[in-house]
C-alpha cells in the first residue's frame, strides 16, 4: 500500500468529474456541489456575454450566473460528459437568458427591424441593441435548421468564448475539424446577416 506521500494529490478535474457523473444520474444535489467549484469560469463565461451590453443593463453577470444556474437545475437528467461540455451548455443557457431580455427589450422600445451586425461584434455578445442580438440568434437559428454542428461552434466560440480546443474536447472532436466547421458556419451566417440587412 502507498503511502499518503507517494500518493498524487488530488486534482480538482477528479471531483468536477465524479459530480458530473452524478448529475448525469440525476442527483441535482451534485449540481450544488459542482457549481462553486466552476463558479469563477461562470464568471468569466457571463462577463464575456456581457462585455459590450449597454451600460446599465439590468441583467449583470452575477445574476447571469445566478438565473443560469436555476435554469440548468430545472433540466431532465442532463449528460454531461466533462466540464467542457457542462461549460458548453452552460453558454447555451446564458445565451438564451439574454435573448430572452433582448427580446423583452426590443417589445419594450418597438422601433424597426434587426440592424447590421458584423459576425466578429458577435464576440462576446457584444450588442448594443437588442434588436442586433435577435438578428444574429435568428441566423444562428436558421443555419441549426440546416448544420446543427457549426451553429452549436459558432455559439459555443461567439457567445460562449470557448476556444477551439475546448469545443473540441467538448463535443469530441478533432480541433481542426471545429476550426474547419467554424470557417464554413462562420462565412454562411456572415452571407445570411448581410442578406437580411439588405432586405431590410
Amino acid at each position: 500500500m502507498k503511502s499518503p506521500k507517494s500518493m498524487p494529490p488530488p486534482s480538482q478535474e477528479q471531483p468536477i468529474t465524479a459530480l458530473l457523473h452524478e448529475v448525469a444520474l440525476g442527483n441535482k444535489a451534485a449540481l450544488d456541489q459542482l457549481v462553486p467549484l466552476l463558479y469563477p469560469e461562470l464568471r468569466r463565461l457571463a462577463r464575456s456575454y456581457m462585455l459590450n451590453e449597454r451600460p446599465g443593463h439590468t441583467l449583470q453577470p452575477t445574476a447571469l450566473v445566478n438565473e443560469a444556474y436555476t435554469r440548468l437545475v430545472k433540466q431532465d437528467q442532463p449528460d454531461y460528459r466533462n466540464r467542457a461540455h457542462f461549460m458548453g451548455v452552460a453558454a447555451q443557457v446564458m445565451r438564451q437568458i439574454l435573448i430572452d431580455h433582448a427580446r423583452t427589450r426590443d417589445a419594450e422600445k418597438r422601433g424597426g427591424g434587426a440592424a447590421k451586425l458584423p459576425l466578429e461584434a458577435a464576440d462576446g455578445v457584444a450588442a448594443q441593441s437588442p434588436s442586433k442580438i435577435i438578428a444574429v440568434d435568428e441566423a444562428l437559428e436558421e443555419l441549426a435548421r440546416t448544420d446543427a454542428l457549426k451553429a452549436r461552434l459558432i455559439e459555443m466560440r461567439f457567445f460562449g468564448g470557448m476556444t477551439a480546443e475546448e469545443s473540441a474536447e467538448a463535443l469530441q472532436l478533432s480541433v481542426n475539424d471545429v476550426r474547419r466547421h467554424l470557417r464554413l458556419g462562420q462565412a454562411w451566417l456572415q452571407r445570411a446577416l448581410e442578406q437580411r440587412e439588405n432586405n431590410s
